[in-house]
């Protein structure tokens, strides 16, 4: 497993009810699913985007020691 920083923003900093964290997980899938078994943060994490080192990745991207995560809630604008 691999040991990485997990940023909130937004929503899901609320959610999370902190910043950040350090958290091991292999795969950001695995990590969705880690956070979703929070009843805090299931609804966020079922729908929030998460980019690996500032890039855009999906639930089958790998994860390596010392990457840094970021999870994004669904954003309104306008």
């Amino acid at each position: 497993m691999a040991d990485v920083v997990v940023r909130y923003w937004a929503g899901a900093r609320r959610a999370a009810g902190r910043d950040e964290e350090r958290l091991a997980a292999d795969t950001v899938g695995a990590l969705r699913a880690a956070l979703g078994e929070r009843r805090t943060l299931a609804q966020v994490v079922a729908v929030a985007s998460f980019l690996v080192d500032e890039t855009p990745a999906g639930d089958g991207t790998r994860l390596y020691d010392g990457a840094v995560i970021d999870v994004l809630p669904p954003f309104a604008g306008g």
